[in-house]
């Protein structure tokens, strides 16, 4: 993978399998860890990328008392724990 700088921050090559690295700069930024996913858009100007958000169907199988504090804790720990499993899954 090569990066250089350039106006909008930094840039990478595409692989001959069609694989992009993400910079770690942007990578801690926007806190995204292995196994995580991103969108890719296409736009007039070209092409974005963002980050893929599953926040949808977040916490609607939780009783109507929990605050909505309580339910961000419990969906944080629950991707945390998907992360873990897929880290363990995709080991070598």
């Amino acid at each position: 993978m090569s990066t250089e700088d350039d106006t909008d921050g930094k840039t990478t090559r595409v692989t001959r399998k069609g694989q992009v690295t993400i910079p770690k700069p942007l990578r801690e930024e926007f806190g995204l860890e292995e196994g995580d996913e991103v969108r890719w858009e296409k736009t007039e100007e070209g092409i974005r990328v963002r980050r893929a958000t599953q926040s949808a169907g977040r916490g609607m199988l939780v009783d109507d008392g929990v605050s909505e504090e309580q339910r961000e804790e419990m969906a944080e720990a629950m991707e945390s724990e998907i992360r873990d499993q897929r880290r363990t899954e995709w080991q070598p």
